[in-house]
């Protein structure tokens, strides 16, 4: 069966029959020309829009249709958490060729959904067009506390470069499905509620998430006047990820740095502000400091990385 057998009313009833009745932030979801949400008093809406389109950000041939919609998910509400927002529901839009196969629309949805449960963000509407080829476009919601949203402006020259997690592991598992060592299975995790607590800290300056690729994200984060020596010893990775890089003929500090799509918080503090260790314990997951934010050229920060055009 394919898509056009079951027309557009008929694909949005499938998916509003598996989303269920959301609750939470929710007043009114899936059906309706637009949702409804309630919002706490003092607190500020952030809102976000990703687009993923086949063949640029995900291949049919190295990841399922679940995968892509998961992936989608932990993509678009990795913006959030380099907010320090609470995601409170997200939007999709579904852009397919009517030939497109009934079971990958449903594997699509599917992780969308999957992913809408493991974060606690209800997918409450959205849209379905004819396109020529497969993309998702997802809006997401979310809320910040007035005045408290992280912003990637403020860093200044004597600041620390700070980031969570290990970098290169979304690239290494690319490289390994380009290289036909099996299908992409792996799913970045949001550092949702990481942001939250950034977003509370005394000291934190500013904060973006990894998604293009260190270098790239670095720029941005230090704009035109400033840039970081890295020390490429102290770039976190996972275990044995620099022999696997050597054995697919990669050189591991360009995975690593350029590599994108980690989803990992890169943010800055004041030259006071307690180290690393302090904010591990206060984020619950790994933190390394990267470098300091000196005056000049960002020199390779923002060279390297994904580029669309």
């Amino acid at each position: 069966m394919q898509l056009r057998d079951v027309g557009e009313f008929g694909l949005i009833a499938r998916i509003a029959r598996a989303a269920g009745r959301p609750g939470g932030a929710v007043a009114l979801g899936i059906g309706d020309d637009a949702a409804v949400l309630r919002v706490r008093p003092q607190e500020e809406v952030v809102v976000t829009t990703d687009a993923f389109v086949e063949r640029v950000h995900f291949r049919f041939d190295r990841q399922s249709p679940r995968h892509v919609g998961r992936f989608a998910v932990a993509a678009c509400l990795s913006d959030l958490a380099a907010m320090g927002a609470r995601p409170l529901a997200f939007t999709a839009a579904l852009a397919a060729p009517p030939r497109l196969p009934l079971k990958t629309a449903d594997g699509l949805s599917a992780g969308l959904l999957e992913g809408a449960r493991r974060h606690r963000c209800p997918l409450v509407g959205g849209n379905v067009t004819r396109a020529r080829e497969t993309s998702l476009t997802l809006t997401a919601l979310g809320a910040v506390a007035k005045s408290r949203a992280l912003t990637r402006r403020g860093t200044r020259a004597g600041d620390r470069v700070l980031v969570t997690g290990v970098l290169g592991a979304s690239a290494l598992a690319r490289l390994r499905a380009d290289a036909g060592r099996g299908r992409l299975t792996r799913v970045p995790e949001p550092r949702l509620r990481a942001g939250r607590a950034l977003a509370t800290l005394k000291g934190v300056v500013a904060c973006i998430d990894v998604s293009d690729g260190l270098d790239a994200d670095l720029g941005h984060l230090l704009g035109p006047s400033l840039a970081c020596s890295i020390d490429p010893e102290r770039l976190p990775v996972a275990p044995g990820f620099r022999a696997a890089c050597r054995a697919l003929g990669r050189v591991w500090r360009r995975v690593a740095r350029a590599g994108g799509e980690d989803y990992e918080l890169l943010f800055t503090v004041r030259p006071q502000a307690p180290g690393a260790a302090h904010f591990a314990r206060r984020l619950g997951l790994r933190v390394t400091e990267i470098g300091v934010a000196r005056p000049g050229r960002p020199g390779r920060g923002g060279a390297g990385g994904f580029r669309h055009f």
